[in-house]
């Protein structure tokens, strides 16, 4: 659950969500945490990896090698990492995620995770559908609700590691049907 929640309330990408480790989590008692965002774990294959296995270490997605990426993340995901935690720990190196052996988590894993997850939460006409298909949608139901919250772009594509470019290009269509509210937000801005 807690992996998931990092791809919704932080609007991580799943590869990034697996690299995180404790020492990358600011999680206080009460308000806002931070997460400093330095590797990414992309599955890519055995034979596309330097290291010979399935998942690299990478730096972060469009950023420079050693560039960090901070993530303010909301009290709701701070109390659900938090919880985590407590209850799994981490594994040897410190990531938060990891499988039952303790290695990397795999795609295959946390796929089947959110097959059986979508099953259980989700009407049979909804799980035939495209809703939630993937754990990355989750990123997608992110960035959007950000958007639609009136969040400026700049800020969200600084939280989300896009450019303004492709996140309007991507997410522009979830603002339909807001009209009224962008007309009145005109009005206001008018009468001043």
């Amino acid at each position: 659950m807690a992996f998931f929640a990092t791809l919704y309330f932080a609007g991580l990408r799943p590869a990034e969500a697996i690299g995180l480790r404790e020492t990358d989590c600011a999680l206080p008692e009460e308000g806002w945490g931070l997460l400093t965002l330095e590797v990414t774990r992309p599955s890519s294959g055995k034979q596309w990896t330097d290291s010979g296995t399935v998942h690299d270490q990478r730096g972060l997605k469009q950023r420079e090698d050693r560039d960090v990426w901070p993530v303010p993340i909301p009290p709701e995901l701070v109390r659900i990492l938090r919880a985590h935690l407590e209850e799994f720990g981490t594994a040897t190196d410190g990531r938060l995620f990891r499988n039952e052996r303790g290695g990397v988590l795999g795609a295959s894993t946390y796929a089947r995770a959110w097959e059986e997850a979508r099953r259980l939460a989700l009407t049979p006409k909804q799980v035939a559908s495209p809703l939630a298909g993937r754990p990355y949608d989750l990123r997608h139901a992110a960035l959007s609700t950000w958007l639609n919250a009136g969040v400026d772009a700049t800020v969200v594509a600084e939280r989300a590691g896009n450019s303004v470019e492709v996140l309007l290009k991507r997410y522009a269509k979830c603002l339909d049907g807001r009209d009224s509210q962008i007309n009145r937000r005109i009005e206001a801005a008018l009468e001043t």
